[in-house]
């Protein structure tokens, strides 16, 4: 990127031109980067990383931005200077070779200063200028700028040569950075620097508890609005990297999908379709109720859907993790070596906490997971105060839901104070809350697992049994019994004196629908016989009567006949037959 083109980008921390550094997070911090055509003072105390924050700045404007640059350096030569930042990956004698950047070393020699009595810098003016014009750079570093003042105890004359220096840069149009060692009561030993300097980062290395912790701050950036705080940074073999840590607006978007926990019935207990994406999850217990097997479930699930994992390991080795989470059916290792699943472990007491917050930083940038796991972060107890843990978090999971990324946390309990308010401290940061307990009864020892809360989603009340099985993790309902909760063998056992007394009641049912059916079969039978003898009955009373009928008619046709012949039709009916014939 040329110096034309970085103007013409919009910036929005004002209208001050600036030119990248390539260092991670500084840029982010700065608004943009380092002044442009301007000097930028870096100071700190001996071993505080201003060498190798100025050097990285050569070479990523070089490599990065095609900007060449000069190194001049007063202290370490060209060849101690190329061995000492290879470890970084920073090739210095092949970038000299493709004249990318000039290393010059200018030795300073007191006793020749005090001979000559006279102090000038015109000489660095040519020879810097020269340097500059070789490679038409557009960067320059001194480092440092003590030794070059070293001979000179005249403070007119020094302010007087310091001035020309600044200006001499300025009227060059390079972008330069000084380095400068801390003084007492000052930024500077000389006190002068920092006035002079558009833009004035110090560097920290300070030890608290036996612990390490590098820090950096942007004292005073003319013209523009920056960052104000102190904010970790890490020096390791890509180089430095700074994290920003005002994320605090909460203006972060958030995501309505959800995504399985790896276990359907907690899914279940969740409205059945599992956490939101971008969320975060905490789980806490005692030791030994599978909080680590929660964890490693959610990673499986997480890399069976082709998304990638960082898993953050704070008490064992991957090696174990993999070993252990393969006895319940879990195969982590194929993912590992997919490349979807990514350890990381190390001991909390290696670093800071602000330290581990650049590490993880830097490794969820590098990875760019859609899932962060973290097992446990109570060990962060053992080089923080609770308040310290909390804060830490908190920039952790602001710059996660900014990433749109998962994660989980676990957490041990323990019956102490410091561990309940770590407890609630970090439960009142996360989205959903899984507490794992164990469930002792009848002399037996189970877990059961409560979802403390949920936002924005319905979830269950209940307390389930957490099951660890050869086939992964499962949650059983849990029983109520004259005791209270049943679990384990007191559970089967209830359930198996269920069903006893449903077989009980199913027989005692079954005998008195057969009874039941014996009866209406009696009773059927006697209504038959009742309605066959009744019809007997009909049939002979039908009989009587239709005899009685029928003598009845033959009765009246016999009386009709008698009366005929008594009046003579007969007679009459046979003369008429004899005439006719």
């Amino acid at each position: 990127m040329s110096k034309t083109q970085r103007k013409k980008e919009p910036n929005i921390y004002g209208t001050l031109p600036k030119a990248l550094t390539g260092i991670t997070g500084l840029d982010e911090i700065t608004g943009g980067g380092l002044p442009l055509g301007r000097p930028t003072l870096i100071c700190g105390e001996a071993g505080s990383g201003k060498t190798l924050m100025s050097i990285e700045f050569i070479v990523r404007g070089a490599v990065n931005y095609n900007e060449p640059g000069v190194f001049v350096a007063f202290e370490e030569k060209s060849e101690e200077l190329a061995t000492n930042v290879a470890s970084l990956g920073f090739d210095l004698k092949t970038l000299q070779a493709e004249k990318k950047i000039k290393i010059d070393h200018i030795h300073i020699d007191r006793s020749e200063i005090e001979e000559t009595g006279e102090y000038d810098l015109e000489g660095l003016f040519i020879r810097l200028g020269y340097a500059i014009d070789s490679i038409k750079a557009k960067r320059v570093v001194l480092d440092t700028l003590e030794n070059l003042f070293s001979g000179l105890d005249n403070q007119a004359v020094l302010r007087t040569e310091l001035r020309r220096l600044f200006t001499w840069l300025k009227e060059k149009g390079v972008t330069a950075i000084i380095t400068g060692e801390r003084g007492e009561g000052s930024l500077t030993r000389q006190g002068l620097e920092e006035y002079v300097s558009d833009c004035v980062i110090l560097l920290d290395n300070r030890v608290t508890n036996q612990i390490t912790t590098r820090r950096l701050r942007v004292i005073k950036y003319r013209g523009t609005v920056h960052g104000t705080n102190e904010y970790p940074f890490l020096i390791d073999e890509e180089g430095i990297s700074v994290l920003p840590v005002t994320s605090l607006k909460m203006a972060n978007q958030v995501s309505s999908e959800r995504i399985s926990t790896g276990i359907k019935a907690l899914d279940v207990m969740l409205g059945g379709k599992g956490l939101f994406r971008g969320g975060s999850v905490l789980v806490s217990g005692t030791a030994g109720t599978g909080k680590t097997s929660l964890a490693a479930s959610f990673a499986n699930e997480t890399c069976n859907r082709g998304e990638k994992c960082v898993y953050f390991a704070m008490e064992e080795s991957p090696s174990q993790i993999i070993r252990n989470m393969r006895s319940i059916g879990v195969d982590l290792k194929k993912h590992v070596d997919s490349g979807l699943l990514v350890f990381n472990a190390s001991r909390p007491n290696l670093y800071g906490l602000e330290m581990h917050l650049v590490a993880m930083h830097k490794q969820i940038k590098n990875n760019k997971p859609s899932v962060v796991i973290i097992d446990p972060i109570t060990n962060f107890i053992n080089i923080g105060s609770v308040s310290e843990v909390k804060n830490m978090l908190v920039r952790l999971i602001d710059f996660l839901q900014e990433e749109q990324i998962s994660v989980m946390f676990t957490a041990l309990s323990l019956n102490t104070i410091v561990n309940e308010q770590t407890d609630e401290g970090v439960s009142s940061l996360v989205d959903a809350w899984f507490l794992v307990r164990d469930i002792e009864f009848n002399g037996e020892r189970n877990r059961g697992l409560y979802v403390m809360k949920s936002r924005g989603m319905k979830h269950s009340n209940q307390v389930r049994e957490f099951v660890i099985t050869n086939n992964g993790l499962d949650l059983i309902d849990v029983y109520l019994g004259p005791d209270g909760i049943l679990t384990g063998s007191a559970r089967e056992q209830q359930m198996l004196l269920e069903r006893t007394g449903e077989a009980i009641r199913t027989n005692a049912v079954g005998r008195k629908d057969r009874e039941i059916l014996r009866k209406r079969q009696v009773l059927e039978a006697k209504i038959a016989s009742l309605n066959s003898e009744f019809e007997s009955v009909e049939e002979e009373l039908n009989k009587v009567y239709m005899e009685e009928e029928l003598k009845k008619q033959i009765l009246e046709k016999n009386r009709e006949e008698v009366t005929r012949l008594r009046r003579g039709e007969q007679a009459e009916e046979e003369s008429k037959t004899s005439r006719k014939k």
